[in-house]
């Protein structure tokens, strides 16, 4: 089974993470065929130089810049029509992948032929991956899915793998601001394709502590309410979901305080890992 991977870098990634992330691609027990690396805009001359490095170096890498900054979204979508394969796996450029991660997903992929997006378990940490301060867990079986889809999302996004024509016929990424993959799944929910998340935890994902103060503004808001309308008009919420949850976001991500913002979100979004 060949299958690319897809990462977007940006202007505000360390050279460090870059190259945490890039060595746990490369140092898998079983190799992608493709990397598509998407250069968001413009960045520092040391992280271009790196990418460069990386490059130069694999010939698995297809690499491409866009000129201008488009935003995670339109970078990722771009990627997608960009990949050779039918299977695509997602990668952050700050997160560091198990080293077997790919082994156990295309073994998952082969075996449920059904299921159109797979994902698995993180372990949350801060600097380095020895100090891990967070799991987030999310369900496994297709039902329990579509059920957790209704509130919040399904899967952890540096950790899918997909089938691009069916993330194609869904209509592929778009630019909605941060969640720009909970809309591609709401989506795919809606057209009836299958999922499933592997019990393993699959990535190490990059977090600090005011991550979680930062979701908030009314630009994330924003996208937040495009897609519980979504949600409402195609029916994966009722209106009395649709309204409560709206009302629980404004108060979260508008009028709450970014320090407690963040204390919310983290006991939400975290069970404590080992």
């Amino acid at each position: 089974m060949k299958f690319s991977v897809l990462m977007s870098v940006y202007k505000n990634e360390s050279v460090s993470n870059f190259r945490e992330a890039m060595d746990s691609m490369l140092n898998q027990t079983l190799l992608p065929d493709e990397i598509v690396l998407m250069r968001d805009g413009p960045v520092p001359d040391e992280l271009q130089q790196v990418i460069d490095e990386y490059v130069a170096a694999n010939n698995l890498i297809s690499y491409y810049p866009l000129d201008e900054n488009q935003g995670l979204g339109i970078a990722l979508s771009i990627g997608v029509k960009k990949a050779k394969y039918d299977y695509i796996a997602r990668m952050d450029t700050d997160d560091v992948a198990f080293l077997n991660r790919f082994e156990l997903q295309t073994k998952y992929m082969e075996e449920h032929p059904e299921v159109s997006v797979c994902g698995g378990q993180i372990f949350e940490f801060i600097g380095t991956t020895e100090n891990v301060v967070g799991k987030r867990e999310v369900p496994t079986d297709h039902q329990g899915i579509c059920q957790f889809m209704r509130k919040r999302n399904s899967f952890n996004h540096m950790t899918v793998m997909f089938r691009r024509e069916d993330v194609l016929a869904a209509g592929n990424y778009q630019d909605m601001y941060l969640v720009e993959d909970y809309y591609l799944w709401c989506r795919m929910l809606n057209l009836g394709y299958k999922f499933g998340n592997l019990d393993e935890v699959l990535v190490y994902a990059r977090t600090n502590e005011d991550m979680y103060q930062r979701r908030g503004g009314y630009k994330y808001f924003k996208s937040w309410k495009m897609i519980e309308q979504y949600k409402r008009e195609t029916g994966i919420t009722t209106f009395k979901e649709y309204a409560s949850t709206l009302i629980m976001r404004f108060t979260v991500q508008i009028l709450m305080p970014n320090k407690v913002r963040g204390a919310i979100l983290k006991k939400f979004s975290r069970r404590q890992g080992n």
